[in-house]
């Protein structure tokens, strides 16, 4: 039995785990999730989120059948198993495209977690990733929206054997790089939404200190669910990840979030 613990530092909502850093998390403990090098894919693997994930907390972690599951107090708090299926991709932005797009991000003037890892505009540079997605075009159901992405040294992982030399990003970073931004591209401004569950393919991981773009794109609702997908693209245009989500939307007071009423009210702090 291994077990999985998820850093104060890489929070969604304040006192909870960001999805995607949690769930890359998880993924990487798949016995088949650990090619030896970069230029090799990680399989799809699905994560679903069954309630919170705990901040600072060893969850055990047990794998029965092919699944993976992270517990905590008795239940589930996440699983996650290999799927056998493509993952339709994202189209590419331009990075001058992707770039322009960060000054319209919705978040700048609400965001409902402002200290999240992945997309929270009150984390510094060098500790949340910092991904501020902004609309750029319109697809069949939803919006295109894009945002450029730097990995910065704090991220960099070193239990992989690469064919290089360039140092790069966690999965875990990885996963929480293609989380967020589905969020954004779906309807987040309107209604408070958390990950319900992510599936995520790694093609290689992003380079520490090179520019890449990371696209988002709506796909649809059906309920309280929307569906959403992201891709992420190297400083050659190549992809590196790619992602498809379902969020659930949820009660705001459930996880300490903010409504766009609380424009001049502030908001929760994780730190």
């Amino acid at each position: 039995m291994s077990e999985l613990i998820v850093p104060r530092r890489f929070c969604g909502p304040p006192d909870s785990g960001n999805g995607g850093w949690t769930a890359g998390a998880l993924a990487a403990l798949d016995p088949a999730d650990a090619p030896e090098d970069h230029c090799r894919s990680w399989p799809a693997i699905e994560v679903s989120l069954r309630r919170p994930p705990p901040l600072d907390t060893a969850l055990p972690v047990t794998i029965t059948d092919g699944v993976t599951t992270a517990s905590y107090d008795g239940g589930p708090v996440a699983t996650a198993q290999r799927v056998d299926r493509p993952l339709a991709e994202v189209e590419p932005v331009d990075p001058a495209t992707a770039e322009a797009a960060r000054a319209a991000y919705p978040g700048h003037d609400f965001h409902p977690f402002p200290t999240c890892f992945a997309c929270g505009t009150a984390r510094e540079e060098g500790d949340g990733l910092r991904i501020f997605p902004g609309k750029v075009g319109a697809g069949p159901d939803g919006d295109l929206v894009a945002s450029s992405w730097t990995p910065h040294p704090s991220l960099r992982e070193d239990w992989h054997t690469y064919v290089d030399e360039h140092p790069r990003a966690s999965v875990a970073a990885t996963w929480a790089a293609l989380d967020c931004i589905g969020g954004w591209a779906g309807d987040l401004t309107e209604r408070l939404m958390v990950l319900g569950r992510m599936t995520a393919r790694v093609d290689a991981l992003p380079v520490v200190g090179e520019p890449h773009v990371v696209v988002g794109e709506g796909r649809g609702q059906d309920g309280r669910k929307t569906f959403t997908a992201s891709t992420l693209y190297d400083s050659d245009g190549r992809v590196v990840a790619t992602a498809e989500h379902t969020w659930i939307a949820v009660d705001p007071a459930m996880f300490g979030g903010r409504t766009p009423g609380d424009h001049d009210r502030p908001g929760p702090t994780a730190l």
